[in-house]
């Protein structure tokens, strides 16, 4: 350490010898100490040069507020002498000459100024001078802000003015700070900020000022404080009144259902307190008030194809009002809207029922039809005919010879019978042979030239 210092004091001798300017030889942290009233302060100075090789004499003062000037302490390496007056209530450190106030008081606040001579052992005749001033505040820490408005009932807006008042019951040299809804305020047109931002003028004011509003406050010797959070109650409104409705289709300001359908239209505008609805029904003649209240319903098959209404908000407290005007149509929309019927309901299941119901009677019909005339039955029914009926004019390929003249009464079966003539009455068996893919082939017979009574028989 004493290496350090005396090469540190050498550089300084040689830059003081060839350019005049000297080194820094006492060092102080800072220039400026925020004190708490009641505690101590320790003006501390760290010297940077070896102070056992050097000769030193100096001063300590105060220069109040107002001015007036006092010399606290004179010292030298060995001796200091204190000044009566504070005598017990600062002290003076050796060797580094740091002065520390007991139990600081307003009255210490002021400008500290250290004079200090030194002269080296082996630069005798060389004294370097060196002078800081510290300056001390004296604070007492600040309490929680409270917060108060003037008027404390909410208030209409375009009408009123607000004061808000931001105090604290302990502290100094305190900052205030305002915060609507957590956001920072700062002056404007309508925000006037009055007696170092403790209070706030609003006014007029209006719609977009209501919220939780709280105040911070601080100072040198103190974190932030915040206040609780108060209300501000502001009516306004009616504000964007416009109706809406879930159902039929929108166009602008026009509103096509479909007939029979069951509509309900919603009244809504920004406003407190909440704003009183009236529905009217306008014509070419006069107007007429329908019903009160925000919700309206409309049942579309008492009405024309095209009707008008109007929507009224009114705030009681603002006494303001507006409107919104809109026409309805009733028209067939083809989307199956139809939804409705006189009663509210939906359409009755009776339709579905008898489609099911006509279905099920159409295809047992055609069940039933196919059973009876199967190409296979009626196959079997016409050999099951009376024997007149089955008779057909017959080409034979012998027309013109007389001998072929007679009747023909035989057919035969090949395959499935072992006689290969049949009487018309085996034909009848027919139905009851299944999958017979067999064929009928006509056989003739001969009749005698002049026939005989017993054989047409």
């Amino acid at each position: 350490m004493e290496a350090t210092r005396t090469t540190v004091l050498c550089v300084c001798c040689v830059l003081f010898a060839l350019t005049d300017v000297t080194c820094e030889l006492i060092h102080i942290r800072s220039l400026v100490h925020h004190g708490i009233e009641g505690r101590h302060l320790l003006l501390s100075v760290d010297s940077r040069f070896p102070v056992n090789q050097a000769e030193i004499q100096g001063t300590w003062s105060h220069t109040k507020q107002n001015g007036a000037r006092t010399t606290l302490v004179t010292f030298t390496k060995e001796n200091n002498i204190m000044d009566m007056m504070y005598r017990n209530h600062l002290l003076f450190r050796q060797p580094n000459v740091s002065l520390l106030i007991l139990k600081l008081k307003k009255e210490d606040e002021g400008y500290y100024h250290l004079s200090l001579n030194i002269e080296f052992h082996n630069k005798t005749g060389l004294v370097i001078k060196e002078e800081r001033t510290i300056y001390v505040t004296v604070d007492e820490p600040v309490s929680i802000p409270v917060i108060e408005k003037k008027p404390s009932y909410a208030v209409i807006e375009d009408k009123a003015n607000v004061t808000w008042t931001c105090s604290v019951e302990k502290g100094t040299r305190v900052v205030f700070q305002w915060f609507r809804d957590n956001v920072a305020l700062s002056p404007s047109k309508r925000y006037h900020f009055l007696q170092d931002n403790s209070t706030l003028f609003i006014s007029p004011v209006r719609k977009e000022d209501k919220g939780t509003y709280r105040c911070t406050a601080t100072n040198p010797v103190s974190q932030i404080k915040k206040s609780r959070g108060a209300e501000l109650n502001v009516y306004y409104g009616p504000y964007n009144l416009e109706v809406n409705s879930v159902q039929g289709l929108r166009t602008g300001e026009v509103f096509t259902i479909n007939p029979g359908e069951l509509v309900f239209f919603e009244c809504q505008a920004d406003s407190n307190p909440p704003n009183s609805y009236v529905w009217i029904s306008k014509s070419r003649n006069a107007t007429q008030i329908i019903t009160e209240g925000p919700r309206l319903e409309v049942r579309s098959y008492k009405l024309a194809q095209t009707e008008e209404y109007l929507c009224r908000a009114f705030n009681n407290v603002t006494k303001k009002q507006d409107e919104a005007q809109f026409t309805l149509v009733v028209a067939s929309l083809g989307t199956g809207k139809e939804k409705y019927t006189d009663e509210g309901r939906s359409v009755s299941p009776l339709a579905v029922i008898a489609v099911c119901s006509s279905f099920i009677i159409g295809f047992m019909l055609l069940f039933l039809f196919r059973r009876t005339c199967h190409p296979k039955r009626v196959l079997m029914n016409f050999y099951n005919r009376p024997f007149t009926e089955q008779k057909r004019p017959h080409r034979s390929g012998h027309e013109d010879a007389t001998e072929d003249f007679g009747i023909y009464e035989f057919v035969s079966i090949p395959g499935k019978m072992e006689s290969t003539q049949a009487s018309c009455r085996s034909l009848a068996r027919l139905e009851s042979v299944q999958d017979m893919h067999t064929t009928i082939y006509d056989v003739i017979r001969h009749v005698p030239e002049s026939p005989s009574t017993g054989l047409l028989k």
